[in-house]
C-alpha cells in the first residue's frame, strides 16, 4: 500500500518522520512518501480533499475540520497522538522588556503582559499576537494566559502565521509575540529576536496537540501504519536516539536547522534568552510509546475550549465529535 502522508515542519512531526525514515512503515509494506506541508490550512485542505491520505495535524483542528468548522468537511479518525506539549509563548525582545515582569513566574508575566496588552488597545495600536491557526492549542494558551492576568484575546490583534514563517515575521517585527511549537522559539532565541515567555506545558499541562489524522474510510486499512508509529514511537522516545532523531529532523529534507536547536527541546533543556543559561523543562515536549494513545478524555477539553474562544456555542457540540478519538484501533494493530 503506498501512502501520501502530510505534516508541517515541526519537532513533535517526530514519530511520523521516524516511522518512515527509520524503515519502521517499509518493514509493514507500506510505501510511505512524506509531504512538508508549508501550513496548516494547506494541510487541512489537502487532508480534506483526498490529496493526503493522512497526517500529522493539530487535535484542535482535525476536530474543526471532522465537524465542518474548519475549511471542506472531512469525516476523520485520529488512533493515535503523537507528541504531549512542545508549544511556547515567545514574545518580541521590545515587547518582553516593555513588560518589565517582577519575575520569570507565570502569573507575574501573565499580568505584566494583560498590563501591557490593555494599555496599548487603549491607545489604540493593540498587540500583534500570533498562533498557528485558530482551531489550535496555540490559540487557547494565548487565551489562557492573557486570562490569567486579567485580560483577554479581544484586547489584541490575534493572526494566524505558519510555524516555519514566525521568527522571520518576528524579526521584521510583523508580529509582537507567537505561540509556537519546537522548535521555532529556541530558533527565534538564537537567532536573537525573541524572549520565551512561558511554556505551553505550564499554561494548559498536557492538552491535546498533535494526532495523526486519517480519512474515516482507512479505519480498516490503518493497522500496518499504526504499528510502524508504534515501534517509531519507542525508538523516539529512548533518550539515547535523541542525538540520532535530532539530526533526522534537522535535515534539509524535513526542518533544515541545526540539529543542536532541535536536540535542545527533545531534552527539554532550553535557553528563554540570547544569550542566557539553559533551563531544564523535562515535560516542555514529550515523545514516546506511552504517548501514542489518544485520550478520549481530550475531545472534552478541545469542546471546552473552542466553547470559551467562541468558537462553537454553549452545548453545541455535536455528538460525532466523541468519534474522533479511535485508541481502539491503535490498541487492535
Amino acid at each position: 500500500m503506498r501512502l501520501q502522508l502530510g505534516y508541517v515542519p515541526l519537532t513533535d512531526a517526530a514519530v511520523l518522520i521516524a516511522a518512515v525514515e527509520r524503515g519502521f512503515t517499509a518493514a509493514e509494506g507500506l510505501e510511505v512518501d512524506l509531504v512538508a506541508e508549508p501550513s496548516w490550512a494547506t494541510l487541512r485542505d489537502h487532508l480534506a480533499l483526498g490529496l493526503l491520505d493522512g497526517a500529522h495535524m493539530l487535535a484542535p483542528l482535525a476536530l474543526a475540520c471532522h465537524l465542518g468548522l474548519s475549511g471542506p468537511q472531512a469525516r476523520l479518525i485520529a488512533p493515535a497522538a503523537l507528541a504531549r506539549n512542545g508549544n511556547a509563548v515567545t514574545l518580541s525582545l521590545p515587547l518582553w522588556q516593555a513588560l518589565d515582569a517582577a519575575s520569570d513566574a507565570l502569573p507575574e508575566v501573565a499580568r505584566a503582559l494583560a498590563r501591557v496588552a490593555e494599555a496599548r488597545l487603549a491607545e489604540g495600536r493593540p498587540l500583534t499576537l500570533a498562533t498557528v491557526h485558530p482551531y489550535s492549542s496555540h490559540t487557547y494558551q494565548w487565551r489562557r494566559l492573557l486570562a490569567l492576568g486579567g485580560s483577554s484575546l479581544s484586547a489584541v490583534r490575534l493572526v494566524v502565521v505558519p510555524p516555519p514563517r514566525t521568527v522571520a515575521a518576528l524579526e521584521r517585527g510583523q508580529i509582537d509575540g507567537v505561540c509556537v511549537g519546537a522548535p521555532w522559539s529556541t530558533v527565534a532565541v538564537e537567532a536573537g529576536v525573541g524572549r520565551i515567555a512561558a511554556l505551553g506545558s505550564a499554561i494548559a499541562p498536557d492538552c491535546p496537540e498533535k494526532v495523526l489524522a486519517l480519512p474515516a474510510e482507512m479505519e480498516d486499512r490503518a493497522a500496518p501504519l499504526l504499528r510502524a508509529l508504534r515501534r517509531a514511537a519507542r525508538w523516539c522516545g529512548d533518550a539515547e536516539n535523541r542525538e540520532d532523531l535530532a539530526a533526522l529532523l534537522g535535515s534539509p529534507r524535513h526542518l533544515g536547522l541545526d540539529p543542536a536547536l532541535i536536540l535542545r527541546g527533545l531534552a527539554g533543556s532550553l535557553r528563554l534568552a540570547p544569550g542566557g543559561p539553559l533551563v531544564e523543562a523535562d515535560d516542555y515536549l514529550v515523545l514516546g510509546e506511552r504517548e501514542l494513545t489518544p485520550d478520549p478524555a481530550g475531545i472534552a477539553w478541545l469542546v471546552d475550549e473552542m466553547t470559551a474562544a467562541g468558537q462553537i456555542e454553549e452545548g453545541a457540540a455535536p455528538a460525532q465529535a466523541v468519534g474522533l478519538y479511535r485508541p481502539d484501533l491503535l490498541a487492535a494493530a
